[in-house]
């Protein structure tokens, strides 16, 4: 047998070892290096140690925000207009962003397999196609088992305005789970003692309550049991501790609270840059209304103006506190909407192509990776998958996305799946 033919067998054996114990097609470098296999070129990861993740929940119309078209047929009523870097257009909505477009970058060739709501929050939040007997931890969750806390004095991942249908921290411990805040202006509630208590009768109580767990504790130690003991150690950790004030933005001057703009959604992302001011690690703040079947250009005008303000706003806040390179902000939607104008004046779901958004952590700013075609309808240069672009995330924050975690069935999994980081987007 020549050499040619020994190194192919050397590559077919190692790609089998890894398929059958893994159970995924990870590539990790120890089967490289045992196949003969030459390493792609170690691209440098970004440099983010925070995160803040806005969601478009419903369905953002890319044509209508950072994917705007000069065809008449599919561009409806709205404009375009330049932008800080010659070349680069957004839609007339988005003046803010425009005018600090050279902090991000556009990557206008995202492609999802999931064209309803639920299923598609679920692969953007995951990186993983829901199935019923299993569910995935979010990239927030991964984050915080693979990086953990900045400070342990408060929380190190919360999502703001979310529903309860978020995917939270899967089938890991409910240690790596957000903390949910409703809305922004109320902050963390509950989190001092009853009026009345002093904390040493509070600690008092607690150890009551601890004799009278013990036996109980002891005798079913599952994992169920261990998560509200857990959960509970957090609550009163949360309450003692330091730092609660990193979730009242009652304490920001008037000024700033109306540069983010008075909705929920803008408050939130002052909130969320309180918070990783904080180093709470992961923030997840929530937008709706984008599902837009009917009325598309008011309703999204709307959605996309209260979007600008409050982005364009965090990024020159982050960037004029020396926050932007350590923390990566992110736009992200389940899918875009249809080129087509519907009979309603609206545009329906359309997975095929999208576009997201990200700025700080590393992420050179000035630029759009990828192109969809002249009606928006087709990716044509550079598709970016759901889990390539969980991965992007996982690559601007150093996770070890080769790092195997089973679920409770002994099913292994990775922080994206089979996902491949858009690493042209640090350098």
């Amino acid at each position: 047998m020549n050499s040619e033919s020994n190194d192919m067998t050397r590559r077919r054996f190692a790609g089998f070892i890894a398929r059958s114990f893994l159970g995924v097609g990870i590539g990790l470098p120890m089967f490289r290096a045992a196949a003969g296999e030459v390493a792609e070129e170690i691209l440098p990861r970004g440099s983010a140690s925070r995160v803040i993740f806005l969601y478009m929940s419903g369905g953002m119309s890319h044509l209508d925000t950072l994917d705007p078209k000069t065809d008449t047929e599919v561009r409806g009523p709205l404009e375009s207009i330049p932008t800080s870097v010659p070349g680069i257009r957004l839609s007339a909505h988005m003046e803010g962003l425009a005018r600090c477009m050279h902090k991000a970058a556009v990557i206008r060739s995202m492609s999802s397999t999931q064209g309803a709501h639920d299923r598609g929050r679920y692969l953007m939040r995951t990186g993983y196609t829901r199935r019923g007997t299993i569910r995935h931890p979010t990239t927030g969750a991964w984050t915080m088992r693979l990086a953990g806390r900045l400070n342990r004095y408060i929380p190190g991942y919360v999502t703001i305005g979310a529903d309860s249908r978020h995917p939270g921290s899967g089938f890991m411990e409910s240690l790596y789970a957000p903390l949910p805040i409703g809305d922004p202006r109320s902050g963390l509630q509950n989190g001092k003692l009853p009026s009345g208590i002093s904390e040493k009768r509070f600690l008092g109580r607690l150890n009551i309550s601890s004799q009278l767990d013990a036996a109980f504790n002891q005798r079913f130690d599952l994992r169920k049991v261990r998560d509200y003991t857990q959960a509970y150690r957090e609550a009163l950790s949360l309450i003692r501790g330091r730092d609660l004030d990193a979730f009242d933005i009652g304490l920001e001057p008037g000024e700033m609270r109306e540069r983010y703009g008075d909705s929920s959604f803008g408050q939130g992302c002052l909130l969320a840059r309180r918070l990783v001011e904080h180093d709470v690690r992961y923030v997840e703040v929530h937008s709706g209304g984008w599902d837009t079947h009917q009325n598309n250009f008011e309703r999204v005008g709307n959605r996309a103006r209260e979007l600008d303000r409050a982005l364009s706003s965090l990024i020159m806040d982050l960037d004029s506190r020396g926050l932007l390179e350590s923390t990566l902000v992110v736009v992200a939607t389940e899918f875009g909407r249809t080129p087509r104008i519907n009979q309603n004046d609206g545009r329906d779901h359309y997975p095929k192509a999208f576009s997201t958004l990200m700025a700080g952590g590393g992420v050179r700013g000035g630029r759009v990776h990828g192109a969809t075609n002249g009606k928006g309808m087709e990716v044509v240069e550079s598709r970016v998958s759901i889990p390539d672009f969980n991965a992007t995330i996982a690559h601007a924050l150093g996770l070890p996305q080769d790092k195997v975690l089973l679920s409770d069935s002994g099913r292994p999994f990775t922080v994206a799946d089979k996902g491949r980081p858009v690493r042209e987007l640090f350098v």
